[in-house]
């Protein structure tokens, strides 16, 4: 993204003068209070402003040399760009294994497929598990480890996370943690957008954090884990850095089997 600037109706300014880059297979957090458009961020790299009353009004989106801008969502999935949305939005009525066949939907190798498939059970054997439910009956864990198998699924080569770890327990924040590691392990960039920074921070290598709109720190992620005033607005002040330390290595180490720890 260079020199990205969004706005809503016309004339409410989202996003000003925003530049992020993405590595190959790295992770990139952005960081940011509520109101502060990391998600019309996210929206703006994935083609959904429109839907919304919103619109790019400065600025390019590069995907691997292409241009993103002006390009439809479904384009920019087949380009190889996946949004996660914020709060887990499953076909609730659907069962695990319909959400991930959606997920493939457009992808005509059968046997890319299948081995997407494989990859998804590793990373979740709980979906494997309940693959014959509905996902209504999931908890909030298992659906959020749906959504994101399910934008697998697509193949992505970027995967764009939107607050996963929302409104779930701490023990599964850190679960989440260890999945997104592992998805980047095995290839996919990220570009996750986070208001747990722990969380954010342990698995990133790079951050950004947002303010209104504009971009007003950037750095390594261990940087500004242990900046003060990333430290006192969203790591709760209070952490001494043996006890940040302690935050950041929970999520930061390899991944492993998951998804029989939400129950």
């Amino acid at each position: 993204m260079r020199g990205l600037q969004v706005s809503y109706g016309g004339s409410v300014r989202a996003v000003r003068d925003i530049s992020i880059e993405v590595p190959e297979s790295g992770v990139v957090a952005v960081l940011g209070s509520n109101g502060a458009g990391k998600t019309t961020l996210l929206r703006a790299v994935s083609g959904c402003l429109r839907g919304v009353g919103g619109r790019i009004d400065a600025g390019t989106i590069e995907f691997c040399g292409d241009r993103l801008n002006g390009r439809s969502p479904a384009a920019i999935v087949g380009a190889g760009v996946v949004q996660v949305p914020e709060g887990r939005q499953v076909f609730t009525r659907l069962t695990v294994d319909e959400n991930l066949r959606i997920g493939a939907f457009g992808r005509k190798d059968r046997a890319e497929k299948a081995r997407t498939r494989t990859r998804v059970q590793e990373l979740f054997p709980i979906l494997h598990d309940r693959r014959h439910e509905r996902a209504g009956l999931l908890s909030g864990g298992q659906q959020q480890m749906l959504a994101i198998g399910r934008a697998l699924m697509a193949a992505p080569r970027l995967l764009l996370l939107d607050e996963p770890s929302l409104g779930l327990a701490p023990q599964v924040v850190t679960q989440i943690g260890h999945v997104v590691r592992a998805i980047n392990q095995q290839g996919t960039a990220v570009l996750l957008v986070e208001q747990n920074a722990a969380m954010a921070l342990g698995v990133a290598a790079r951050a950004v954090v947002l303010t209104v709109g504009t971009v007003s720190l950037s750095g390594a992620a261990d940087d500004l884990a242990r900046d003060e005033r990333v430290r006192e607005l969203y790591l709760g002040g209070a952490s001494s850095p043996s006890d940040l330390d302690g935050q950041l290595a929970a999520v930061g180490g390899d991944g492993v089997r998951l998804g029989r720890w939400v129950r």
